[in-house]
């Protein structure tokens, strides 16, 4: 295992063999209030029986050996099972700031897209995703070992300080479920649930793992030299990409533009908005720090350039939206601090702290522009989700061929602007780009094809007027209470 601030660490293990976790058959899908027709429930009915027409598969139980186990294996394997549970817990924090940061009507729906969508994304690369993404070849494109994954711990990788296979599929899990959960925020109060979390299982299923498995498993981008050490395009940017698609297929929420003319939806509750942001910060310690693999020096250091770039990045973001907007705006606070922590994503191993701050500041001024031109561009994206994490996706990756160093090697410049040449940035340009290209045309493809056999992937107008929390799930998220404004 690679240590930080060179080429980020290979997430793979040793083996992956075909295995199955089934331990006894699986229930059909119950019946889900709010999908849009019986045959996307009908279609999702099917992944379970699918699963079973499998059969039930047993282990070849090892009767390995295994050593003493020692201090260092056990601090890695803990360490990773804490940053996994902080990043699974970032799914609240992206709940709240969309369902905070859109309209009533809609919370019940947005919430239960944000807490479904880590079911199936886990479900999905458990069955294939993880193995599409660490499994075995030599092509650097496609690489495949089987479904499911082998858990078995060998005595090697205790010996070696490694992670077990079992730990090491959580954190890469949470990593693919957030991927889904970007998705959810660009196509916001207008998009079939149904066909929503289908879309979330071809995701984390094939079109990220796929993506992923180009740089974290020594993939083409990997060899070329790319860096991206916690995800800045991996995960980022590709969630994001995936939800522009969905959302210029969706067309804008109804009011959003009246007589050729911006008009802003204002959400309803920026108190909840807030604590997820604030939630976010810290499930992002898991999500940088743990992207180091390992218990070691550096961990604190990747943990205070997160810090500085959510700081830069709200600083960044304030100072700009006071200035076109007069007034200091919340929700650009808000977003200003997801900039910075997705600036810094990829280049927190490489990075000095100065650099992180001002690559945070960057992403929190660039976000405040962002939004103002999607939205002239005629691209409804309710909370910011694509310039927070695409645009802001594509500067943090370019960003360390600017002023990355190889903090932890031989202190050298890896960006243009610190002697390091023009090299690095070119490989970062054409990481970027890959990613773009790879999920805008594959995810084009499933949205229509979903669409396509399911009648379109919008609610009906009336639906939409209504609340999606009656048409879709025929419950309110504050029932009983009277207000003003929906």
């Amino acid at each position: 295992m690679t240590t930080a601030f060179q080429a980020p660490p290979k997430r793979r293990l040793k083996t992956l063999q075909e295995a199955s976790l089934l331990e006894g058959p699986m229930l059909l899908l119950r019946s889900i209030r709010g999908f849009s027709s019986n045959r996307s429930l009908v279609w999702l009915a099917c992944a379970p029986m699918a699963l079973m027409g499998l059969g039930i598969f047993t282990f070849a139980a090892k009767a390995e050996e295994l050593p003493e186990l020692n201090a260092a294996f056990l601090a890695n394997n803990l360490w990773l099972l804490v940053a996994t549970i902080l990043v699974i817990f970032m799914n609240a924090g992206f709940a709240m700031v969309e369902a905070g940061m859109c309209r009533q009507k809609n919370a019940v729906n947005i919430l239960s897209k944000n807490l479904f969508v880590f079911a199936l994304a886990v479900t999905a690369y458990w069955f294939i995703g993880y193995s599409l993404m660490y499994g075995d070849g030599d092509n650097g494109w496609l690489y495949f070992g089987g479904l499911f994954f082998d858990p078995t711990v060998s005595a090697e990788t205790i010996t070696d300080a490694g992670l077990v296979p079992t730990v090491d599929f959580l954190f890469q899990s949470a990593f693919a479920g957030t991927a889904a959960t970007i998705v959810s925020g660009l196509v916001a109060e207008r998009i079939k649930f149904g066909e929503f979390v289908i879309f979330a299982l071809v995701l984390t299923a094939f079109i990220y793992p796929i993506a992923g498995s180009w740089q974290w498993n020594g993939g083409w981008l990997s060899e070329m030299g790319f860096i991206d050490f916690a995800g800045s395009s991996i995960v980022h940017s590709v969630g994001a990409w995936a939800g522009l698609v969905g959302a210029m297929l969706l067309g804008p929420r109804i009011g959003k533009y009246v007589g050729g003319k911006v008009q802003a939806i204002p959400g309803h509750n920026m108190s909840i908005a807030t604590l997820g942001a604030l939630i976010l910060w810290i499930g992002w310690y898991g999500f940088n720090p743990g992207s180091q693999l390992a218990m070691d020096q550096w961990v604190p250091y990747v943990a205070v350039t997160t810090t500085l770039g959510a700081a830069g990045g709200a600083i960044g973001a304030t100072v700009i939206s006071t200035i076109t907007s007069k007034k200091p705006d919340l929700t650009m606070i808000i977003n200003g601090i997801l900039a910075g922590l997705v600036s810094v994503t990829a280049g927190c191993g490489n990075l000095t702290l100065m650099g992180s701050w001002v690559a945070g500041a960057v992403g929190g001024i660039i976000v405040v522009f962002s939004v103002a031109a999607l939205d002239s561009a005629g691209i409804d994206d309710p909370v910011g989700a694509f310039s927070v994490h695409g645009v802001c996706g594509v500067w943090g990756t370019l960003v360390i061929g600017l002023w990355g160093y190889d903090i932890q090697g031989d202190g050298s410049g890896l960006g243009l602007l610190v002697g390091g040449g023009i090299n690095q940035l070119g490989i970062q340009a054409v990481g970027t780009a890959a990613y773009a290209i790879w999920t805008l045309v594959t995810c084009f493809i499933a949205w229509k094809v979903i669409g396509g056999l399911f009648g379109g992937i919008r609610v009906t107008e009336q639906e939409e007027t209504e609340g999606l929390d009656i048409g879709e799930h025929g419950m309110e998220a504050y029932a009983g209470f009277s207000t003003i404004n929906n």
